[in-house]
């Protein structure tokens, strides 16, 4: 018996060390992962990653691993904060039982909209927009962050001369200008869309890019009492809802509340929207917010996931927000929105299409019943 258990010995060492070794290799490939790709994916996600990496005995390495590294203080804390609360127990755990947060329907959804956001980038439409803003490379992008402060709305803005000769627009009497910095001239003055109107004398139609005019486009029928819903349901999340006139290139934005305010989060949308596309806006919004993009809750109530690259939060926001209208019967013009973040035609890799399913999921909800209020504690 003790010869057949001193020849066990070297074997119960060896698969001990093993697993060691193998926990210390998912752990080096998680912070090679945050750090390389600025990646964030969802626990699903996460999990089949590593399974393709180290092969199936890394799942039962994977949840010790994540727990180590909330500790680890080489890591930032927003890496941190993502592996306190995107990859939780739980959603470890979940993505171990196979808990599946998304469906058919919604990767159908997903396919159709990127497909078509690539077919519009080779449109004439989406060239067209592209050519303008390219005369603005130059300026680009300290100019965005100077335009950004004095005028926060503003998300497109152009030189006088550039408006007439593009597009058969004019400086309004009382427009404001914009001051941006540009080679061989001290200052230049540049005017966002609202500073501007139609040429009369100008024969030509006085007509802008299609993305222009109808990025908030939203078709179909629905029943207001969604949007009533969601409203009721954000605020339940201490997250407040406003509308105000922003810029005609700007219909929403979200963003932290004020300090010491009762709201946790706060979002805007263009007032002048019908109610189609406040629903849309605010599905997007609203979805900034429970991916992650602006940080997680203290109660939990939404993971923190910042630090992804702008592309990828806008690309995860929209599609989000293009599931649950379609959803309750609406189509937003989201392929034309998406475009723009594509690289090379392509969604980016650290698009997770498990978070925008599992979002999408909590807002549909929401836009159903208002639900009753979240449990302190």
């Amino acid at each position: 018996m003790e010869t057949t258990h001193a020849e066990n010995q070297p074997v119960l060492f060896s698969s001990a060390a093993a697993s060691v070794k193998l926990r210390e290799a998912i752990a080096q490939f998680i912070c090679k992962l945050l750090a390389d790709k600025e990646t964030q994916p969802a626990a699903g996600e996460l999990l089949a990653m590593v399974v393709k990496e180290f092969g199936w005995p890394a799942r039962h390495e994977l949840l010790s691993v994540i727990q180590r590294l909330r500790d680890n203080r080489e890591l930032a804390g927003y890496q941190r904060d993502y592996l306190r609360t995107t990859l939780s127990d739980e959603e470890i755990n979940k993505a171990l039982r196979g808990d599946a947060h998304w469906t058919h329907e919604d990767h159908a959804a997903l396919d159709e909209l990127f497909r078509r956001s690539a077919v519009y980038r080779g449109s004439e439409a989406f060239r067209d927009m592209i050519e303008f803003c390219a005369r603005f490379r130059d300026y680009a992008p300290f100019n965005n962050l100077l335009v950004r402060i004095q005028n926060p709305s503003c998300s497109f803005f152009a030189t006088a001369k550039d408006w007439r000769n593009r597009f058969y627009r004019r400086i309004k009497e009382d427009a404001h200008p914009m001051l941006i910095l540009a080679p061989r001239h001290p200052v230049m003055l540049v005017y966002d869309l609202d500073s501007t109107e139609p040429d009369p004398a100008c024969p030509e139609a006085a007509k802008l890019p299609e993305q222009l005019e109808a990025f908030t486009s939203v078709a179909g029928e629905w029943k207001p009492v969604t949007l009533e819903n969601l409203i009721a349901n954000a605020k339940r999340d201490h997250i407040q809802v406003g509308f105000k006139k922003l810029s005609s290139t700007n219909s929403g934005r979200a963003t932290h509340a004020a300090e010491g305010s009762e709201w946790k989060m706060r979002s805007v949308v263009h007032d002048v929207l019908d109610g189609r596309g406040r629903f849309a806006t605010l599905c997007h919004e609203l979805a900034h917010v429970y991916l992650g993009h602006l940080g997680g809750d203290k109660d939990g109530w939404w993971p923190s996931r910042i630090n992804l690259n702008h592309s990828t939060i806008e690309i995860e926001a929209e599609a989000t927000a293009y599931i649950v209208c379609l959803r309750v019967g609406l189509t937003p013009a989201s392929a034309k929105y998406v475009c723009d973040f594509m690289e090379s035609g392509r969604v980016p890799e650290a698009v997770s299409v498990e978070m925008i399913a599992k979002v999408a999921g909590k807002l549909e909800e929401m836009t159903r019943h208002v639900l009753p209020p979240r449990k302190k504690g």
